[in-house]
């Protein structure tokens, strides 16, 4: 269709839902239901649309937060970060060679799966080298999952009564992607969207250390890349707590943030093609569906052991 090779079509489409709807699920599968049907020839733009959006839309969430919370919430989910992410690696080694996925694949899809989804594994595929195709198949296998726990995560914490706290700490210990995490958590409520964001953004902060490591062993030259936006994240609310009585200004900056977030899922739905799809051997994902969902079912029985607590 020609329409599809205007980027106006889709800038518009993504402004259009950001202003009608409240719903970045409805946003996620509009997305992909185009790309999945009629293809999205711009697939590159849409990417770097929903890339940015999204780390522009985390700094506004900041706005709505007070930075005391932020680093109570940060400094007492480390541990069970930490503890998340060696699982998650060390499972994802045990069932690459179950399933006889080759080890730099397998090595990205554990790494997307433990840290922070598209944004690890592009780290990561910079530290060892590995090749395009290799990082294609990552990406398109943590992409699809994380359309799918967008859309299951809600409505599986409504089913098993989770509090805001404790979905909060599920979606962003159990779901791949940062956008995921948001939304799914924006989508439960506030205080699980306060919760979600900065576990999350901590979490995705081990993508420093390990990104060294990854280099160091593969003897590579490159460099871990930084998330700059997560420390957007923390001025933002670092600037709520010192101008308190300019709070009416900042509501409202994160709530735009949740607006934009709702096109941001609108284009990382447009990214899920046909072509993406196609790139996902078996193996790769039967090992990423078995340690999304080990994962996923470890961290929320240890959350409903009460386990885990945060001090806010």
């Amino acid at each position: 269709m020609l329409i599809l090779q205007s980027p106006f079509f889709w800038i518009i489409l993504g402004i259009f839902l950001s202003l009608v709807s409240h719903s970045p699920a409805l946003a996620l599968c509009v997305g992909s239901i185009i790309a999945l049907t009629c293809g999205n020839p711009l697939k590159q733009l849409t990417g770097k649309l929903a890339k940015y959006l999204l780390q522009f839309a985390v700094i506004l969430f900041g706005f709505g937060l007070h930075l005391r919370v932020i680093l109570k919430v940060g400094y007492t989910s480390l541990g069970i970060t930490f503890l998340s992410i060696t699982t998650t690696m060390l499972l994802g080694w045990l069932f690459g060679k179950l399933y006889k996925v080759e080890r730099d694949t397998s090595f990205l899809i554990s790494s997307g799966t433990a840290i922070c989804g598209g944004s690890a594994i592009a780290a990561m595929s910079s530290a060892i080298g590995a090749s395009q195709g290799q990082t294609a198949v990552a990406m398109a296998v943590v992409f699809l999952l994380n359309g799918v726990a967008l859309l299951v995560f809600p409505y599986a914490g409504h089913l098993m009564n989770l509090s805001q706290t404790d979905f909060g700490i599920w979606a962003a210990l159990a779901i791949h992607d940062t956008s995921s995490v948001v939304g799914a958590s924006a989508i439960y409520g506030a205080q699980a969207l306060a919760i979600g964001t900065t576990i999350k953004l901590t979490r995705a902060l081990w993508i420093l250390p390990l990104s060294f490591i990854a280099t160091k062993l593969n003897r590579s030259k490159n460099k871990a890349t930084i998330p700059w936006f997560l420390f957007g994240f923390l001025l933002a609310a670092l600037v709520r707590s010192l101008l308190p009585h300019m709070e009416e200004s900042w509501n409202i900056l994160a709530i735009c943030g949740k607006k934009l977030m709702v096109g941001t899922l609108f284009f990382v739905g447009a990214g899920l093609t046909r072509e993406e799809l196609h790139k996902i051997g078996k193996g790769a994902l039967l090992k990423a569906v078995t340690l999304w969902v080990t994962i996923s079912i470890l961290s929320l029985t240890i959350i409903k052991m009460g386990f885990v607590h945060l001090n806010i």
